[in-house]
């Protein structure tokens, strides 16, 4: 029986507004971030969610938290979810890398793969192990419907691997998986199909943020 996963990215971090790369970085959320892990659990107990697993990163753990809660267990912690190690990228936005060496951000933006970060772990390992995590997810919630709380970068790269992509063209593919918002797959085996992208969990008809103490 096919498994559907729900792929979210983390809620909004500190560095957000700035675009630093935050890989093994632990990088708190903000307010915006909180409020993003409670609109995802309201939606998440509206969807019929039936469990929960997230990074270990403290960022996706405390955006999957909230959604476990509301279903009353508590978030499956995956190791192999962890956010893409950036190496020379880590911390830092490309207009910063570009100033030090414009061809090390060309080659990149060419090719994520062949053109990594000097220092990074290999986009291929990194997605071959959050493909795996995923897979084996699915293997054992089989008929299930599953949250996975992870990262922008390892989340591109794993769907890249599962959908027969060159993982090198993530950043062309996948522009960007929008904080808390939803991505779809549907998982049997080694087959993959994707049946959404990017689908907000916040009301449309919401206004302003949560007021939550911090």
């Amino acid at each position: 029986m096919e498994a559907r996963l729900l792929l979210v990215r983390h809620g909004e971090t500190r560095w957000h507004a700035e675009n630093r790369y935050a890989g093994v970085s632990d990088v708190p959320l903000t307010t915006k971030g909180l409020a993003q892990a409670e609109d995802l659990a309201d939606w998440a107990r509206l969807r019929g969610v039936d469990a929960v697993a997230c990074s270990p990163v403290s960022r996706a753990l405390l955006t999957a938290r909230p959604a476990a809660r509301a279903l009353g267990a508590e978030p499956e912690v995956v190791e192999a979810l962890r956010e893409v190690d950036f190496g020379w990228g880590e911390g830092r936005t490309i207009a910063e890398m570009a100033a030090e060496d414009a061809d090390a951000v060309r080659r990149f933006r060419e090719d994520a793969e062949t053109g990594a970060f000097p220092g990074s772990e290999p986009p291929s390992a990194a997605a071959a192990r959050a493909s795996q995590a995923l897979r084996a997810l699915a293997g054992r919630h089989p008929g299930a419907t599953v949250l996975v709380v992870a990262h922008n970068t390892l989340l591109r790269m794993a769907l890249c691997t599962m959908l027969g992509i060159p993982v090198g063209r993530y950043r062309l593919v996948f522009p960007r998986l929008d904080n808390a918002a939803v991505t779809e797959i549907e998982v049997s085996g080694d087959r993959t199909a994707l049946r959404s992208l990017n689908v907000p969990t916040r009301p449309a008809s919401a206004g302003g943020t949560r007021n939550l103490a911090v």
